[in-house]
């Protein structure tokens, strides 16, 4: 799933600006929407924002507040979880409003703001929204394990499947009660090295008797203590070979992948590289 967000001042056209994005894309996949609110709203009536987003193609639509609440049928949900969910069943998610989070902005009227900016303006009507979505298609998509393991399910192969094995590295704090609690992980790779690499092991890996599908992502970027890193799923016909096959792919991804990490804890920070 490719993500894209809009931000900027309330008065800088940005839900305008949504919906001429997700009315683009719709023509593409399927698009689903995030709004930051202020409160959840008694009733997502014709003229809510939501509805706008809704109205110009998007499947879905979700309002949430900063206390990681939300409308839909739930309550206490974070917009990664959010995030998680969609990357299952969409090709597309716009988020609007969300200045703080790590992932490509459209960014209106200066507004600072943590991801990549790809296009700026001053207004809505500054920002050239073909160029946009072609920016998307050279981006790193949003992965979760859960939209991998859907991916694996709808292999041609899936029927002859009986096994889904699956890897998930994550964060951790410390190996030792000596140790520095680790504050985050800072990850970087060689465009189109790394993921050529990652894609050539899946393809090794999917020779084998009995091996359907071969999924591997690994995050880059700034990664915080008790998040995921990297995923690896395998389709296959029986669990031995699926166990088998994970093990020997996260294996592979360690030694063969080029990716370079910097460990920031409470005391330093480090290139691991550099002190192997």
């Amino acid at each position: 799933m490719q993500l894209l967000g809009v931000v900027g001042p309330s008065d800088s056209g940005k839900t305008t600006l949504v919906e001429r994005i997700v009315n683009r894309l719709s023509e593409r996949g399927r698009v689903a929407t995030i709004k930051r609110m202020t409160h959840a709203p008694e009733i997502d009536t014709d003229g809510k924002d939501t509805h706008r987003h809704r109205s110009a193609g998007a499947e879905t639509t979700y309002g949430m507040t900063d206390d990681d609440g939300w409308f839909a049928t739930g309550e206490e949900r974070t917009l990664d979880e959010t995030l998680a969910e969609l990357a299952t069943t969409h090709d597309y998610t716009v988020v609007e409003g969300y200045s703080e989070a790590d992932l490509p902005q459209v960014v209106l009227a200066g507004r600072e703001h943590a991801g990549t900016a790809i296009a700026e303006g001053e207004d809505a009507d500054a920002v050239d929204v073909p160029a946009v979505i072609e920016s998307l298609d050279g981006l790193e998509p949003f992965e979760s394990l859960e939209s991998l393991v859907a991916s694996a399910k709808r292999a041609p192969e899936a029927e002859r499947a009986g096994a889904i094995a699956t890897f998930t590295g994550r964060v951790r704090a410390k190996d030792g009660d000596e140790d520095a609690p680790t504050e985050y992980l800072q990850f970087e790779k060689y465009d189109g090295v790394a993921d050529d690499r990652m894609a050539t092991i899946s393809e090794e890996l999917e020779s084998r008797d009995g091996l359907q599908r071969v999924l591997m992502h690994h995050r880059t970027g700034v990664i915080e203590y008790g998040e995921d890193i990297v995923f690896v799923v395998v389709l296959a016909g029986h669990r031995e070979e699926a166990f088998r096959t994970v093990e020997d792919g996260i294996n592979r991804l360690k030694d063969e992948v080029p990716l370079f990490k910097k460990e920031v804890t409470v005391d330093e920070e480090f290139w691991v590289h550099q002190r192997e």
